[in-house]
């Protein structure tokens, strides 16, 4: 079932839910909210969304302001929005064109283009690899606090 018809405007998923309509994905959404949460010392706020590409709930960290990712739950995985704004393709180019990300990404990276001030990248995050690029992008939007 969609997960904005699981979940309508006025009913906000607990944590454990977000979880198991994951499912399979839940080792690695765990091991993104504990990496958002430990080394940029953010905390996840719950946002309902009916305008977007991904309508119902969403999960969003931010530090000092500035957006780090909003997470999509999705049966079975997650969706991870990150925006790479222009003080960040220059590194991002970089990283692409040697080769720092994994071919997912930069296929998704070369495919999507720059609109509202970034290119708004919604990965699809199923393995440890496309989770570890994820890590990466959001270092080039807000440097880490000392840990990673």
């Amino acid at each position: 079932m969609e997960w904005s018809r699981l979940f309508d405007s006025s009913r906000e998923p607990e944590t454990q839910e977000i979880q198991s309509f994951i499912g399979g994905g839940e080792p690695l959404y765990t091991q993104l909210r504990s990496y958002l949460e430990d080394v940029y010392n953010a905390k996840a706020k719950a946002a309902y969304s009916s305008c977007s590409a991904q309508p119902g709930w969403n999960v969003k960290y931010q530090k000092s302001g500035k957006s780090l990712c909003t997470i999509y739950p999705m049966e079975g995985f997650f969706i991870v929005l990150v925006v790479i704004g222009a003080k960040e393709t220059a590194e991002t180019e970089a990283g692409v064109a040697i080769g720092a990300f994994t071919p997912y990404i930069r296929e998704l990276y070369e495919n999507t283009p720059f609109s509202c001030g970034g290119r708004w990248l919604m990965i699809r995050v199923t393995s440890e690899e496309i989770l570890a690029d994820v890590k990466k992008l959001i270092a080039l939007r807000v440097k880490p606090n000392n840990k990673s």
